[in-house]
């Protein structure tokens, strides 16, 4: 280190990760799979083929990529149990293995592709993903998410954004920072904790609207709350319990905010809502709930996404006590980046920081009293355009 370099901080920030994270990865909604057609999931670095068999309706994910001659799969049709390949015709099943040639004597015994494993949960369908090759195991699972499929409950509003030029980490940052919620998302955290134990991290949070904050917002209870509760089940699966009081009214949602890479630095982010229905409400009102809290949620993501594609990667953030274990949320978020022998008890061994928000909370008052003094909204504030590309699918 120079003299010149005592004097002052340097961010530092090592080459993004060439291996991607071992665990379940979300590949969209199983309804838009289920259409008879294969389609093309670009992640892990290669590409997939995702099909419905006409035989048992099963979802399966092979490699793309035919290995005869190297044809797209994902341009092919689906034939009974097997996709068969655009360039020979070539089939394979659901398992990987080749079913037919049909104008070959006999198919080579070794004529076997790599089949992903896969779950089908909460109307969505997962790939397991890890170099190893290990077997996902009860530990990992993707939970159920209770009233999902019910008629109390309003099916999912889904969006997807196709984001380069960030690391999937930037996402999964999120889960210990209080202070971005204030200034980004326009909330006001009060009350803010983390725990994080095995492959779960959770994120506990009560927050109020900001009064300043009107434009976009549907603004019109001061003593509206809301209770969250966010937990990452493995690295890329994020379902958020949300309760609102209202009005008169408690408004429960379930929220997903999850992704799967690309490349090392370009990855898909999919988020999407459920929202339980109120009594004597119609289908039609349920609906509009819904999409009004999906446009709120999608305001927030495209917030982030600014903030990502501007900002410099950084391995030692300079930290104060309101920031949140920034460095035992990646402690525990490397477990899935490395070799499964490799991983280390204070990876995986509970944690728990609550962190003192009274400093944060003053302050805050303050400056919406400021701003409501001034007439001055944040929100209205115009914002600029991303440096990289965000690709809304």
């Amino acid at each position: 280190m120079t003299q010149a370099e005592e004097e002052y901080r340097t961010i530092e920030a090592a080459a993004a990760p060439s291996r991607f994270a071992r665990g379940w990865h979300l590949l969209g909604l199983l309804k838009d799979f289920q259409d008879g057609k294969p389609h093309q999931i670009d992640a892990f670095g290669t590409s997939l083929v995702v099909f419905q068999s006409e035989t048992d309706g099963s979802i399966n994910v092979l490699d793309a990529y035919c290995r005869h001659m190297g044809g797209n799969l994902a341009h092919g049709s689906v034939k009974g149990d097997s996709i068969a390949c655009p360039f020979h015709d070539w089939r394979w099943n659901g398992k990987g293995r080749c079913s037919g040639i049909p104008y070959a004597r006999r198919v080579p015994p070794v004529a076997k592709t790599r089949a992903w494993p896969t779950l089908e949960r909460n109307g969505q369908l997962f790939v397991w993903h890890d170099v190893q090759g290990s077997k996902p195991t009860d530990e990992v699972t993707i939970p159920h998410i209770e009233g999902y499929g019910t008629d109390e409950w309003t099916d999912w509003n889904w969006n997807t954004l196709r984001i380069k030029g960030s690391h999937c980490r930037e996402i999964v940052d999120n889960v210990v920072d209080m202070a971005h919620f204030f200034y980004i998302h326009y909330s006001f955290p009060k009350y803010f904790k983390n725990v994080f134990e095995g492959p779960v991290a959770t994120q506990y949070m009560n927050s109020v609207g900001r009064e300043d904050v009107i434009s976009g917002t549907n603004y019109d209870d001061p003593n509206a709350e809301l209770h969250s509760e966010a937990s990452y089940f493995g690295p890329s699966y994020m379902i958020d319990w949300l309760v609102s009081h209202a009005n008169g009214q408690k408004i429960e949602t379930v929220l997903i905010n999850c992704h799967y890479p690309v490349s090392n630095d370009e990855f898909v982010l999919q988020y999407g809502a459920i929202v339980k229905k109120l009594p004597g409400a119609s289908e039609a009102d349920a609906e509009a709930m819904a999409n009004q809290f999906a446009e709120g949620v999608k305001l927030g993501f495209e917030q982030d996404v600014e903030i990502w594609k501007n900002k410099a990667p950084i391995d030692n953030p300079l930290l104060s006590e309101e920031d949140g274990p920034v460095y035992q949320l990646r402690r525990w978020y490397q477990q899935f980046y490395v070799d499964i022998e490799d991983v280390t008890e204070d990876m995986t061994k509970r944690f728990e920081f609550e962190i003192d928000t009274e400093r944060a909370v003053e302050s805050w008052k303050a400056e919406v009293a400021e701003n409501i003094a001034a007439g001055v909204s944040p929100a209205t504030v115009p914002k600029t355009e991303p440096a990289g590309e965000m690709q809304t699918l």
